[in-house]
């Protein structure tokens, strides 16, 4: 079903009206997001000049559902085709991270180095449902992101995803008021960081908001239940209550994988989790998964 995005830009997603825009976009993305579990990968031959059909089907995926998988047989060792492939994609880097080189990429692996040490992306153990950057303060949210796998774990280490927008949809028909609850502009807190050489002010804001660009819906959310702090009202621990369920059952539109060698995810920044990895190896793991993080969306998505 086509649904007509310029109609996004100024759509009031906190009280959407029960019209049939709302009631088309509604059934769209539950579509697009079951044709997403069997969709399979892209096969990207050059990850630094992904061909015009390649970028294509990518593109529509994302516009789709918020995610596109994809896989490259190139030697997925060779980080700096990331930026290319992401340029491709019309992104803007984003990522300022203490733990990005120069190219704006992360490598995600066990670390025991003074600024990564204790941090759970360079440790072993499993990650909770979130986005990306959910901690960024406004003026440096992040839409986009790319993950790929350089080398997978030897046992664990497996993805699932969510488009937000299906999260929204679940609140929305659960009760219309947990969405308004999770858009209040003081929804989630996420107190400040001053542990020293990496200080990070508070970060005040909604789960559910507008991208300012083209008008989409974008989340940010952690599951963490430390170092967070929820608006204090009956309504917003009811619909953090219910959203967590929904994510934990896990919802039947789910996607889980484990990603090989050379296979990645191009998303607007959805909602994704991590199981723990190589609990038996008495030696660091080899796993290595580079990160890219953007302030816009996948252009035309």
């Amino acid at each position: 079903m086509a649904i007509n995005t310029n109609e996004l830009k100024g759509f009031s997603w906190k009280t959407p009206k029960a019209d049939d825009f709302y009631r088309n976009w509604r059934e769209a993305r539950l579509e697009a997001a079951e044709a997403a579990r069997s969709a399979g990968f892209v096969e990207v031959a050059d990850l630094a000049n992904p061909s015009e059909p390649e970028k294509s089907e990518l593109i529509r995926r994302c516009g789709a559902a918020n995610l596109a998988l994809y896989q490259t047989s190139e030697s997925s060792a060779r980080r700096e085709k990331l930026r290319a492939f992401a340029d491709a994609m019309g992104l803007r880097i984003a990522e300022k991270h203490r733990s990005a080189g120069g190219d704006g990429i992360v490598a995600l692996r066990e670390s025991d180095a003074p600024s990564q040490k204790g941090y759970i992306p360079y440790s072993k153990r499993k990650m909770n449902w979130h986005t990306d950057g959910y901690y960024n303060a406004p003026d440096d949210r992040i839409s986009a992101m790319v993950l790929h796998t350089a080398v997978p774990a030897d046992d664990g280490g497996s993805n699932q995803f969510l488009d937000h927008t299906i999260a929204y949809i679940r609140l929305m028909d659960e009760n219309p008021d947990y969405v308004a609850a999770l858009m209040h502009p003081e929804a989630m807190t996420i107190p400040a960081n001053e542990e020293e050489g990496s200080y990070r002010p508070a970060s005040v804001g909604p789960v559910f908001f507008a991208d300012e660009e083209t008008g989409a819906l974008q989340m940010r959310y952690t599951a963490r239940t430390r170092s967070i702090a929820w608006r204090d009202d009956s309504l917003t621990r009811e619909a953090v209550a219910f959203l967590q369920s929904t994510l934990e059952k896990p919802d039947p539109l789910t996607i889980s994988l484990r990603f090989e060698e050379g296979q990645g995810v191009l998303c607007n920044n959805v909602l994704h989790d991590r199981t723990g990895f190589d609990a038996t190896r008495q030696e660091f793991s080899p796993r290595v998964v580079y990160r890219v993080r953007f302030h816009n969306r996948v252009k035309g998505s």
